[in-house]
């Protein structure tokens, strides 16, 4: 059974899961803007990408391109600002990507595979 219907499945139950792992980040991370300080720059991009996340699950449930859209700005939001204040913070980054680039390369690899289409399936 590895018909487009069941990578959508994936890709949406995928999409949903980042985008339920990025909003509970992000509200960590404003949750300890109180004990720390976090600087404004920060503070309104982290607004931004919460609402985007939580508007989301409305205005993107029937766009992946948006879902998309939505983490990586969301992700975004979150990284870019420390790594420019903080470089050193690209190290631990770049060995993330390893694995989630392993990944997305086993995952279009396996898309692509899309089963035995042409040839007639017997019971």
């Amino acid at each position: 059974m590895s018909g487009p219907s069941s990578w959508s499945k994936v890709e949406i139950i995928t999409s949903y899961s980042l985008l339920v792992v990025l909003a509970s980040i992000i509200i960590t991370r404003l949750g300890f803007a109180g004990v720390w300080a976090l600087p404004m720059f920060d503070l309104i991009f982290t607004w931004a990408a919460l609402l985007a996340v939580l508007g989301s699950f409305w205005f993107a449930r029937h766009s992946r391109t948006l879902r998309f859209w939505v983490v990586g700005f969301a992700s975004a939001s979150q990284l870019v600002p420390m790594v420019i204040r903080q470089p050193v913070l690209l190290l631990p980054l770049l060995g993330a990507a390893v694995p989630v680039g392993i990944t997305l390369w086993a995952l279009i690899a396996l898309s692509k595979k899309g089963g035995d289409r042409g040839t007639p399936r017997h019971s």
